[in-house]
């Protein structure tokens, strides 16, 4: 048996017409993995998801569960379950029938149906509810019943497409969790879909970036935040700053870029033989990492970056405060830091300022 629950090698779809939807996609997912996608509108995420499900075809390449090839098996023989953001729940059933639905379509014995169903509403603890319908449900109920459903057809992969989507924010963070330790308890392979780069981040042992049909990097969460590999990810993900300029130099381990701002260093993010010098560059660094001293007070070293700018405006919401910086008529900075970080330095608009942060800090991708 193989040692991946899931294996994409080569997934392309294309739609009729030409569209191309996901290309060359490939991934290996160990058992028991949380697996998260995010990306923009349209990137391919949910058309991978469906593929994975059965409920779009492939175009080219193989899927794999458990090392068997159900590229071309129909959804209903799939050992996976789904479940997406309107939760389907018949309205005119009680929790209980909706639970046993989906199994007694399947011809299992009513006594497995009952132990099946009564051990899912324990887990979920959903038994205060088991006799509603829909309609009696709150958000978090609704959303444990979907989750209640796909997993007690014990399925090798549950794939969740946006399933957090219709909840409120403070209860989207509290279902997080849960759904998060609920997986780990169960050691099922979670496939999970969404918009929301924090959701992705919080929740996956992996994160899968997408765009236009396109992996751009599949990373774990540290990795993915503060080791980007491409452009994109560098703007899609967290609160980078972000420096253009030209490769200068890859030595030991680190990459010089030519700035308008002066030569910065940074830790490459590429295939160091590909590079060229002169190669459109980016200098990425987490605004974390960004310290605000007042002018002149460091001079900087090899493996510290320093940037001078004029201080524009200072915004502060509760303890964060967002200090908007012009270095030249090329590049404005907006700086998330919070408020103890930069209290008795001086931060007023037209005060000069340096951004300081270690080399090691930052990633150097190519491109623009």
């Amino acid at each position: 048996m193989s040692q991946f629950d899931l294996e994409l090698a080569k997934i392309q779809k294309i739609y009729p017409g030409g569209t191309l939807a996901v290309e060359g996609f490939d991934l290996r997912v160990e058992k028991g993995e949380f697996i998260s996608f995010v990306g923009p509108s349209g990137c391919g995420k949910t058309t991978t998801l469906r593929m994975i499900a059965g409920l779009e075809s492939i175009t080219s390449g193989d899927l794999l569960i458990r090392g068997r090839n159900f590229t071309n098996i129909p959804a209903e023989q799939r050992p996976t379950a789904t479940i997406f953001q309107n939760y389907a729940i018949f309205p005119h059933m009680t929790v209980y029938q909706n639970l046993a639905f989906g199994l007694e379509v399947r011809g299992l014995p009513a006594s497995e149906i009952k132990s099946r169903v009564d051990a899912i509403i324990d887990t979920l603890e959903l038994g205060d509810v088991a006799s509603a319908r829909e309609a009696a449900l709150s958000g978090g109920q609704k959303q444990r019943v979907a989750l209640a459903r796909g997993l007690v057809t014990k399925p090798e992969i549950l794939l969740l497409d946006e399933p957090l989507g219709a909840l409120d924010a403070n209860l989207r963070k509290s279902i997080q969790e849960e759904l998060k330790i609920l997986q780990r308890d169960l050691g099922i392979t979670f496939v999970f879909v969404t918009h929301a780069q924090s959701e992705a981040l919080a929740m996956g042992d992996r994160v899968v970036v997408m765009n236009a049909g396109r992996v751009e990097q599949i990373s774990d969460p540290f990795e993915l935040y503060t080791r980007p590999q491409s452009g994109f990810v560098a703007r899609f993900i967290g609160r980078n700053k972000i420096i253009s300029g030209q490769l200068a130099q890859v030595s030991d381990g680190r990459a010089q870029v030519q700035t308008n701002a002066g030569l910065l260093v940074g830790v490459p993010g590429f295939d160091t033989s590909q590079a060229s010098v002169d190669a459109e560059a980016m200098v990425v660094t987490p605004s974390e990492y960004v310290e605000l001293m007042p002018h002149g007070s460091d001079k900087g070293d090899a493996e510290t970056n320093l940037v001078s700018g004029t201080v524009q405006s200072v915004d502060q919401v509760g303890q964060v405060v967002y200090v908007n910086l012009h270095v030249d008529d090329a590049l404005e900075v907006r700086l998330e830091t919070h408020r103890e970080m930069i209290a008795d330095k001086g931060v007023e608009p037209g005060t000069v300022m340096d951004m300081r942060w270690k080399a090691e800090r930052s990633t150097v991708v190519l491109g623009a």
